[in-house]
């Protein structure tokens, strides 16, 4: 039975919540027009009274809190991120009659907690004191939130300093990565033809294979850089098939060339996408789908990026004077983003990758979308919270309330969508999306433009260099989220692989270097975490341990924005 609850419920408007990115600079707690606010006034052991507020910041999503606790004459405003990991079953309220306050629900039953004592020495304050990512309050029922550094690379450090101390540090970055680091990740294939009568075919429960030019059906690839082990009798590996990852279940890989892809593919729609030159079109690309049957998603901010305050690349004329960002919020404080795998999802979690570009990266300066909706800088939802607007006419990789993956253009009437959205993250325009007319997958129409599309590269328009991006393939009743991996490429060859592997939608994620384009699998023997990565260089990534991997993501905390395979509990 639920206590009763004598609060202040409150819920805002779209409108509402529209003001803060019009008129003036606020929180991201404004941002979010389906929260829900409760407020009580205790009374204190000293004889004065202090408000305690409760936000649930998404209550159909039902992930994230925000616990204030005002108490003007001694401390001012304390606030607290709390987060539920159980969403379905648990609430958290206030209740004025409880002698805790602070009241946790689940399936409508009262869970016993330790002492809150919100204005004295209880534990919540011991659990901010233990500096712990995650926190666990109420016998581990409940998490707090706290502030941590994340991990980032030697290169990441240089590259960032560069840019943001050093005048024209951009350019200077261009210049290093187009003189030093050209192609430094290209990988050719090391190819023979097989004598056996091998052909491409489909396997149940399998991904499609690739559409692939007959000249290149026989073509064995020896998978040098491959980290990840899988199924296989022999060595080489069949341009453009797929094959299961050993013990770990729904996960497969695949390697091909644009080069091998089908002709009517090279050929179609060339007034969108580029002619591939011979240094990409011989490009080794590795590829690895993950059934969408077994499998859920999860996204999480690092504890750097990506930020949500203007991007330089902002043109003047669609800035918004006296603000801090397009959404009139400089961080996203009261909010902790610590950039690592909850203690209770990394169990169940079989892969992670880096997400999408940092925000100094993720706005136009050239074209339509600069011109357009503050610069159209690219949006990003965690557990519900709106932390970055989605952008109408970007590419959008999402998660429903339900568990659906989805990938498509955004567009103004998604909206109606918002409330039911856990996670979603912005990064440019479509790889690959539907033709509206035959509906079927084609090259984004600005997959070939440099400005335009925002492809980033160089400043002199080289678009060629390591590009990671992710890709929806339907099969029947079959869905597939693919993650690939080129080792030098254009968007244009990313296009022409995703259009082999018959993928209806792809969206770019990262780019340039190993910690950008970042993938490892997980698999547990007995009480050994074993640790896989898309490419093995990529293990220097992770840290060591007495002769042990920590994983980047589920091991630590990371600057960077990822996203994260969990199996389903069936």
């Amino acid at each position: 039975m639920f206590y009763g609850v004598s609060v202040s419920d409150v819920k805002v408007t779209a409108a509402t919540a529209s003001q803060i990115t019009e008129n003036r600079t606020g929180t991201v707690i404004d941002l979010q027009q389906f929260k829900s606010v409760q407020s009580i006034v205790v009374d204190l052991s000293d004889g004065e009274s202090a408000e305690v507020t409760l936000i649930n910041l998404n209550p159909k999503v039902n992930r994230w809190y925000v616990l204030s606790l005002n108490n003007d004459s001694k401390r001012g405003a304390e606030e607290y991120h709390l987060e539920n990991p159980y969403p379905q079953s648990q609430r958290l309220l206030l209740d004025e009659h409880s002698e805790d306050t602070l009241v946790l629900i689940r399936d409508r039953e009262v869970l016993s907690c330790p002492p809150w004592k919100l204005f004295e020495k209880g534990e919540l304050i011991a659990a901010r004191k233990s500096q712990q990512v995650f926190a666990p309050l109420c016998n581990g029922n409940l998490f707090l939130r706290n502030p941590t550094k994340g991990n980032r690379t030697n290169i990441e450090t240089v590259t960032e300093f560069i840019r943001d101390k050093l005048p024209g540090g951009e350019s200077v970055v261009g210049f290093v990565k187009d003189t030093f680091f050209k192609d430094a990740f290209l990988e050719k294939a090391d190819a023979k033809e097989s004598t056996l009568e091998l052909t491409k075919q489909s396997q149940p429960g399998f991904p499609e294979p690739a559409n692939i030019n007959p000249d290149f059906a026989k073509q064995m690839i020896s998978p040098t850089g491959l980290g990840i082990q899988v199924d296989k009798e022999t060595k080489d590996m069949l341009t453009g098939q797929w094959y299961a990852a050993k013990d770990n279940p729904g996960i497969f890989v695949s390697l091909i060339q644009p080069k091998a892809v089908a002709q009517n593919i090279l050929i179609s729609h060339r007034k969108i996408a580029n002619r591939l030159d011979n240094v990409e079109s011989g490009a080794l690309a590795y590829l690895i789908a993950f059934d969408l049957d077994q499998f859920d998603l999860g996204f999480t901010i690092g504890t750097e990026h990506p930020r949500v305050e203007w991007s330089d690349r902002t043109l003047n004329g669609v800035r918004i004077p006296n603000t801090s960002g397009p959404d009139g919020i400089e961080t996203i404080h009261p909010l902790i983003s610590n950039g690592m795998i909850s203690p209770f999802e990394s169990a169940r979690t079989v892969a992670s990758f880096t997400g999408g570009f940092k925000r100094s990266h993720s706005a136009f300066k050239y074209g339509d979308f600069a011109k357009i909706n503050k610069g159209s800088h690219y949006g990003f939802i965690e557990s519900g919270v709106v932390l970055s607007t989605l952008q109408p006419g970007l590419a959008t990789l999402l998660v429903l309330d339900d568990g659906t993956i989805e990938m498509k253009t955004w567009s103004k009437r998604d909206n109606v969508y918002l409330e039911r959205i856990v996670h979603a993250r912005q990064n440019g325009v479509p790889i690959l999306e539907l033709d509206s007319v035959s509906q079927q997958p084609i090259p984004g129409s600005l997959v070939g433009k440099w400005g335009a599309g925002n492809w980033s590269g160089s400043e002199n328009m080289k678009l060629r260099t390591l590009r990671a991006g992710a890709a929806l393939q339907e099969n029947g009743e079959k869905r597939f989220l693919i993650y690939g991996y080129f080792s030098t490429a254009t968007p244009s060859a990313m296009a022409r692989v995703f259009q082999a592997y018959d993928c209806r939608y792809a969206i770019h994620l990262d780019m340039n270097a190993l910690e950008h384009t970042y993938l490892a699998v997980y698999l547990q023997k007995e009480r050994h975490l074993v640790v896989q990565h898309l490419i093995q260089d990529m293990s220097v990534l992770d840290k060591s341990g007495k002769g042990s991997y920590i994983p980047r993501f589920l091991g630590y905390p990371d600057n960077r924005d990822f996203f994260y395979i969990m199996r389903r509990n069936n």
